[in-house]
């Protein structure tokens, strides 16, 4: 389920951006994961003398650094690593997943080796049920379409307004949302509490913009064609199929026409608008949200978010007015192109060849198990972690990990204290929220209890319904409860990171810690600009353009004086206007970045950048032979920095680097890799750069925040 208001401030994006917004069984790729070697974490600079860690045989030394720094450190790699046929990009991260899938892939296999002979209704056990019906293709190609008909059969039947409500309330509770997204929520007024949010969903193309832009006709004559064959595919008469896309097309541009852009979603006042049961019926006349909340068997208190009145004003009047057959149309095609990844190869291949190859630029699909491993990540990704995190993480990578964390989150207490911008009576309330931070390192304290759900080994598409069903009501069940602190938003085997602005945590899975953001054998200056950076990015994000409306508590609550927001504000626009100018792809020097949408990440980039460097200072004072030392010619300031530009080594499709651009509230990694460091004195006194040189910004252009 989409959850726009809630989605976690992540380090990177970790899968491709492929799929409908309808899509509540999406297939999506495998969270990262480590293999073996991940258990260690980093020492601090009291440590033992290190090893090597970086290999700079991977420096390019005929680019000067201080002009390219990103061509410096990673253009030999991107030029000997071409990207796979079966990825959209290929880089540090793509690495590290696929490391993590060959991990997972014995886990899984493992599983279905000994399902039959294993506890009954362990999590190995379902887990190995669950990869076997998806690798059984006899099976799911002999049933074709046939596990969807039952669907499609109660779409067939639809004859009202009324009945087309009460369809999406019973499908809602199976699993099955259409139109919108429905799912729990700290409450943005009172952090402590979780309450139901509804939210904007329901279109196939990545956003509003798609429908409208002159520059994306062929992809909405695509996404026509798409839709006409997966209509086809099950049945469908062709000429039939031709005319519900074209009336599809119309709904869904009508619904993109009162949607919100990403850039209007990062803002909080679009994430959150609380409304009693009543005042929401009034939103929405012809849906009663009453029965809605009954269907799902969810008790309202005082109310819930209805998060873009907008929106759901809009899809009231179209369920009012729309004929019932392109209702009818538009659910038939979303069932269908849910339900594919499921489904025999010909609806497989089809949804690939859309958002695959026409929308990402993808020239392989990956290999069947690798589709099927996302399946199981998807259905019980945290049942999949526990028996990742007993397979290769050591307990003690913890506690290493939180001494590191300490070191970081300690270095950015000190900048905040340092700042000549910011009034006493703000920096004190800064000070509050940073009291407040909860670290969460490697998984969670507490697993996910899975006793209610029941696979097979032979039904795959049932399966993957069973667990869309569980996992949906294990999310609702938390509305009128405490919020707690301690659940995860990604799972262990993830590589990434992430900041919560309603829990206040920063949160780092065990597939991180690995290098080359966590060296056991890592000198400090490798270490601070792996995952150190990372820490303070995700700490840094809870004081960035969204994570600074909240409060140590998750209230989105204002707690800056109106003259140090103007300086904020100020001082974020001018990062705005430096990755505005960005134009990444080769060839197209039309498209930029858009320096509204990936501000926060850019911020957290900078800010977390500085504070880790803080921190390596700090750690280095400890060891003055080290802080002395050079390692493979570099100084340990110029390793730092060359980790954290080997972190986003990488390339990318060019149709996948025009469809980040739109959707991707991070910038391309290459210009993550030069963004920050551009802005830092201690880059060009590094490596000893020149006024004017094109890495250096100077004066006005300088950005300094955190």
């Amino acid at each position: 389920m989409t959850k726009q208001y809630l989605k976690p401030l992540a380090l990177a994006l970790s899968v491709a951006l492929v799929g409908t917004a309808c899509s509540k069984h999406e297939d999506a790729a495998a969270p990262a994961a480590n293999s073996p070697a991940a258990a260690s974490t980093a020492p601090t600079a009291a440590a033992a003398p290190a090893k090597p860690s970086f290999d700079v045989a991977d420096i390019d030394t005929g680019i000067n650094a201080c002009d390219d720094f990103n061509g410096f450190v990673n253009s030999k790699w991107v030029a000997a690593n071409p990207i796979p046929d079966d990825r959209t990009r290929w880089g540090a991260f793509d690495q590290l997943a696929e490391n993590s899938l060959n991990t997972q892939h014995d886990i899984v296999e493992g599983a279905d080796k000994g399902a039959d002979s294993t506890t009954a209704g362990s999590i190995e056990q379902k887990i190995g049920l669950i990869y076997r019906s998806g690798m059984n293709e006899d099976a799911i190609e002999k049933a074709g379409v046939e596990p969807l008909k039952p669907e499609l059969a109660k779409i067939d039947a639809l004859k009202s307004p009324q009945d087309i409500a009460d369809f999406l309330d019973t499908s809602f509770n199976e699993g099955n949302g259409y139109v919108f997204g429905f799912g729990s929520g700290a409450d943005f007024q009172n952090a402590k509490v979780q309450i139901g949010y509804a939210q904007q969903d329901g279109l196939g193309l990545p956003t509003k913009d798609y429908y409208t832009d002159p520059k994306q006709a062929d992809n909405r004559k695509a996404y026509v064609d798409y839709i006409a064959k997966t209509l086809s595919l099950a049945g469908v008469a062709d000429a039939d199929a031709k005319k519900q896309a074209d009336d599809i097309m119309k709904f869904e541009t009508q619904l993109a026409a009162a949607s919100l852009a990403p850039v209007e979603l990062r803002a909080p006042e679009n994430q959150y608008h609380f409304v009693s049961v009543k005042d929401a019926d009034k939103i929405t006349p012809h849906f009663n949200w009453e029965k809605f909340f009954a269907a799902q068997g969810v008790t309202i208190d005082k109310g819930f978010s209805l998060s873009q009145p907008k929106f759901f004003a809009q899809f009231d009047k179209m369920l009012a007015s729309t004929p019932v057959s392109t209702w009818q149309a538009y659910l038939r095609f979303h069932a269908i192109d849910s339900a594919s990844p499921y489904l025999s190869k010909n609806f497989q291949d089809n949804k690939f060849d859309f958002y695959g190859k026409t929308l990402a630029g993808q020239p392989q699909q990956k290999p069947r198990w690798k589709r099927v491993l996302g399946t199981v990540n998807s259905s019980m990704g945290e049942a999949l972690g526990q028996l990742y995190v007993a397979k290769v993480f050591k307990p003690e990578a913890k506690q290493r990990a939180n001494e590191l964390v300490d070191n970081v989150r300690n270095a950015l207490k000190a900048r905040i204290e340092k700042l000549d911008w910011m009034s006493d009576a703000t920096k004190e309330k800064a000070i509050a929220k940073w009291n407040t931070f909860l670290p969460k390192i490697g998984y969670p304290d507490k697993w996910r209890d899975w006793s209610g759900l029941d696979v097979t080994g032979t039904n795959y598409f049932g399966n993957v319904e069973a667990a869309s069903k569980f996992n949906y009501h294990y999310d609702i069940a938390k509305i009128g409860k405490p919020t707690d602190r301690l659940d995860w938003g990604m799972t262990p085997q993830t590589v990434n990171a992430y900041y919560n602005p309603t829990d206040n945590t920063i949160n780092f899975p065990a597939a991180i810690l690995q290098p080359p953001f966590f060296d056991a054998n890592g000198d400090d200056g490798i270490n601070y600009g792996g995952i150190g950076a990372v820490i303070g990015h995700e700490a840094s994000h809870g004081f960035d353009d969204e994570g600074s409306q909240f409060d140590g508590e998750g209230n989105n609550k204002n707690w800056w004086s109106k003259e140090d927001r103007t300086k904020f504000d100020e001082r974020t626009a001018r990062l705005v206007n430096q990755f505005d100018e960005y134009a990444p792809i080769k060839d197209k020097p039309d498209l930029h970045v858009n320096g509204k949408l990936t501000l926060g990440e850019n911020i957290a980039d900078l800010g977390g950048l500085n504070v880790a460097y803080d921190a390596l200072q700090e750690a280095l004072k400890k060891d003055p032979k080290e802080a002395g030392e050079k390692i493979d010619g570099y100084t340990q300031d110029q390793r730092f920095f060359l980790n954290w530009a080997r972190v986003w080594r990488g390339s990318v499709r060019e149709k996948q680097a025009m469809l980040y651009l739109n959707v991707d509230p991070h910038a391309p990694a290459s210009l993550r890799a030069i963004g920050a460091p551009s802005n830092m004195e201690s880059f060009a006194t590094a490596f000893q750069c020149k006024p004017g040189a094109k890495m250096i910004r100077e004066g006005d252009k300088q950005v300094k925040i955190w």
